[in-house]
């Protein structure tokens, strides 16, 4: 089989697909044109340095690495709506949102690229950094104006180089005009200093430019059922036993009576416009909280639990309790227990 004939094939068969094997590249690829943009305009602020790119697993800029990886789905069409199909969104998948992501990556680069961390006045703006990972939960302060509003999560405030890498998508943003946005924000002076630390760069080559093989960073040596099995299983994690005083004080009506339905059916009957306003609030992944949807729907079942069929106060009370749980796992890494 050529490497194109792949794209007419059904999710069960395309899944047995190796991703090394697809014959997907950047150059050529609707991505192209996007990289070219992100070019453009680190070269409007007289910034020599491009950094190369690359198809990976993930997005990512390898630790000490001056160069960004893409995830693969993005550089075809058929990929994306498989994307969509098992993780029900793609990162990524808008050009708004491809060109926030890269230029978030570009600090990162960037940093490696000049050695940023090193310097005293970077340290002394972001903080002390590591060779630590960024961690997958933290305690932001969402009302924090010490930090810019960029990614979702309020990622900034995960990590020293998160918070930089933050800092330099926010200045490079075309027509953001971050002075008068950030105007009284302590975050302010960051960009103030990303500024000038970025004119002082003006037309330089990098100081760290390692040679590497691609083929060691992208990971993509394996069947696509593969990738994806490990990828939702990552979003599954942290999936306690659920409370049944809260579903039971969520749903109490009794079970006999007109107007009454089983909490699963009303749950299953709303469960795309939860998902979605859930989502929209807390910036989740959108397989995590079907997920923890699934959870709740299959332990209601399970209790017997019913609602009243029209109860305007219903469908808050269920937002608020789904957002309550996202939200504490953000925080703990848990769905855990709402009091």
């Amino acid at each position: 089989m050529e490497a194109a004939d792949w794209v007419t094939l059904n999710d069960q068969d395309l899944l047995e697909r190796r991703i090394s094997k697809l014959g997907l590249y950047l150059d050529g690829s609707t991505l192209e044109p996007l990289i070219r943009q992100l070019y453009e305009e680190l070269s409007a602020h007289g910034l020599a340095f491009h950094p190369p790119c690359h198809l990976g697993d993930e997005w990512f800029v390898p630790v000490g690495l001056p160069a960004i990886f893409v995830p693969f789905f993005l550089a075809h069409d058929r990929l994306r709506t498989l994307e969509r199909t098992l993780m029900l969104e793609v990162e990524g998948g808008t050009p708004e949102s491809f060109m926030q992501l890269m230029r978030h990556e570009t600090a990162h680069a960037y940093a490696y690229a000049f050695q940023l961390p090193r310097k005293k006045k970077w340290q002394q703006t972001f903080g002390q950094t590591s060779r630590e990972e960024t961690p997958q939960f933290y305690r932001p302060r969402p009302f924090s104006r010490s930090y810019v509003m960029h990614l979702d999560d309020w990622y900034a405030q995960s990590h020293p180089d998160e918070d930089f890498a933050e800092t330099f998508a926010v200045w490079l943003t075309p027509g953001l005009e971050w002075r008068k946005r950030y105007a009284g924000w302590k975050a302010l002076h960051k960009l103030e200093y990303v500024d000038a630390l970025m004119r002082s760069l003006a037309g330089r080559p990098p100081v760290h430019a390692p040679e590497y093989r691609v083929a060691e960073y992208d990971c993509l040596n394996l069947k696509l059922k593969t990738y994806y099995a490990r990828k939702r299983k990552q979003y599954e994690d942290s999936y306690p036993d659920f409370y049944d005083a809260d579903l039971r004080q969520l749903f109490p009506a009794a079970a006999d009576g007109p107007e009454r339905i089983k909490a699963g059916t009303y749950l299953r009957g709303r469960r795309r416009r939860l998902m979605n306003t859930v989502c929209q609030w807390t910036n989740e992944k959108r397989f995590r909280v079907n997920k923890l949807l699934s959870r709740l729907i299959e332990r209601s079942d399970q209790l017997g639990l019913h609602v009243l069929r029209d109860d305007p106060q219903q469908d808050i009370g269920v937002t608020t309790f789904i957002t309550t749980l996202v939200m504490n796992n953000l925080f703990t890494g848990k769905f855990k227990r709402t009091k």
